[in-house]
């Protein structure tokens, strides 16, 4: 649980999860795309791509190839875990 915490801590994460919320299945093109236009944020593909690893590894963003295309997709299934443990304490892990 605490490497999804680290992952929602960084701003640009975050925005990058909003991008996925609002369409799924983007490549790290449309995803720096999206963030230079949405939110003026001119980082590095390089960068991005470090970030959405970090969501990767915290299991918030998975990926599926199509081809010789990387696609993104949100998954709030961990966020789903941490909100069930304190909103629902019966079905959380103590």
């Amino acid at each position: 649980m605490a490497d999804v915490f680290k992952a929602l801590a960084d701003d640009t994460r975050r925005r990058i999860l909003d991008a996925l919320a609002v369409r799924d299945g983007q490549t790290l093109f449309e995803i720096c795309s999206h963030l230079i236009a949405r939110h003026g944020i001119n980082s590095s593909r390089q960068a991005i791509s470090q970030h959405l690893a970090v969501l990767e590894s915290a299991g918030l963003v998975t990926v599926q190839w199509k081809g010789r295309s990387k696609l993104h997709y949100f998954n709030s299934e961990p966020l789903e875990d941490i909100t069930q443990r304190w909103l629902d304490p019966g079905k959380g892990t103590a």
